[in-house]
């Protein structure tokens, strides 16, 4: 008889294992499970992050353009006053050389009178 006790003993124990394992694997497929699931919402999450830090990113350049876009206006402005007050400068060359050659054909003129 304490023979069949030992076999009984060891068949209980063995389905305690079993039981427990089971149990195990069940509790680590949930884990699993609940993980996988955790990760898809932090993948659709991550995506609409994106996007959206996308849009700002899209719509904060589309405003530093916009200033660039008057800057450069503003320069276009400018090199068009310094265009013209070259121009005018070069006006001003023109008349005081011919000023200087008029002063000069004036002097010439008598210095040939005096002698």
């Amino acid at each position: 008889m304490d023979n069949i006790k030992l076999p009984i003993a060891l068949v209980l124990a063995m389905a305690v294992q079993l039981a427990g394992g089971v149990w195990w694997v069940s509790q680590q497929a949930s884990t699993i499970s609940n993980l996988e699931e955790t990760v898809s919402q932090l993948g659709s999450r991550m995506a609409i992050e994106d996007n959206i830090n996308l849009k700002r990113d899209v719509e904060g350049n589309g405003v530093e353009i916009q200033y660039v876009w008057g800057d450069i206006e503003e320069l276009w402005d400018e090199l068009a006053s310094m265009t013209s007050a070259i121009g005018e400068i070069n006006k001003l060359k023109q008349r005081i050389a011919v000023i200087e050659s008029e002063l000069r054909y004036i002097n010439r003129d008598h210095r040939d009178m005096d002698k």
